[in-house]
């Protein structure tokens, strides 16, 4: 869907690059998750490929073209929901909607969105009156006005209850599963695990590591099984090597005779991979 080749872009006063020549790929048809602390160029990043900010060094290609040959018809085929939501305060969310549906040539069912976002029985209310989850949701909604096939989302759980975050985080799979291609920014590490095939992380201007959550946690991971089981009436915890597991024979027989409580093997999480890999606590950072 996209590739980017020794991207570089520097802001008109600053003396250094921000981005500092990063390449990466995003397939179509997956979540593709881009992490780094603040500054770290994620959103610069993002406001070049959707051609927000120009002026950059390096290739940019867009289903095989060269991201600088299109028109504005590239808006037609792309859908973005920043952060902070953008809408007018003194309008309902209707007419916010109608206003930015009259930008599209294609347009989504605007009912069906607002049902399955929880937000048709407030279309009528004021925006300024919504709660900050409220407009978050009005961002996703906005963001697939156009059926896109391409969606641009930053932070889209934050400040939510984990009810209506379920619902949007199924509402990226089932907008992958029809085909399209997402690509996402959170400092939720649940949500990156959860929803992201691949996952980048930016450091300073420039990727650390790209790989599946999956592989990430087995090679930041320590190769161990810890076991929890009750001993005399408090829990006990044992570590036992993983490699060749099913022949240690202290772990066979811990397991046949004592009453177990948990099992986990040594693999990692992404918040100790974010930590691990940029040097930044996700607290501190969003402090």
């Amino acid at each position: 869907m996209f590739k980017v080749e020794d991207l570089r872009f520097r802001y008109k006063n600053n003396q250094e690059d921000v981005i500092k020549g990063i390449s990466f790929e995003i397939q179509e048809g997956e979540i593709f998750g881009f992490l780094g602390p603040s500054g770290a160029g994620k959103s610069t990043t993002q406001k070049i490929i959707i051609k927000i900010l120009e002026n950059y060094q390096g290739k940019i290609y867009y289903k095989g073209k060269d991201l600088k040959s299109y028109s504005n018809d590239f808006y037609e085929d792309i859908g973005v929901s920043f952060e902070m939501p953008i809408h007018f305060s003194k309008m309902t969310a209707m007419e916010n909607i109608n206003f930015f549906l009259k930008l599209y040539k294609n347009n989504a069912d605007v009912e069906t969105l607002m049902k399955r976002v929880g937000l048709w029985e407030d279309r009528d209310k004021l925006v300024g009156e919504f709660s900050k989850g409220m407009k978050i949701r009005l961002n996703l909604v906005r963001a697939l006005l156009n059926n896109p096939t391409m969606l641009f989302l930053d932070e889209p759980t934050n400040g939510m209850d984990p009810s209506n975050a379920m619902i949007l985080k199924d509402m990226i799979r089932e907008f992958k599963a029809s085909g399209g291609t997402v690509f996402i920014t959170s400092h939720i590490m649940a949500d990156i695990d959860q929803l992201c095939d691949r996952v980048a992380f930016i450091v300073n201007g420039e990727i650390k590591e790209i790989d599946s959550p999956r592989n990430l946690k087995i090679r930041y991971g320590k190769r161990s099984v810890k076991v929890e089981y009750q001993n005399n009436g408090s829990t006990t915890i044992k570590e036992f090597p993983m490699d060749k597991i099913g022949k240690n024979s202290d772990f066979l027989d811990l397991i046949q005779t004592e009453e177990i409580e948990t099992i986990h093997s040594g693999e990692t999480t992404l918040e100790d991979i974010f930590i691990k890999v940029t040097g930044v606590k996700l607290g501190a950072e969003n402090e």
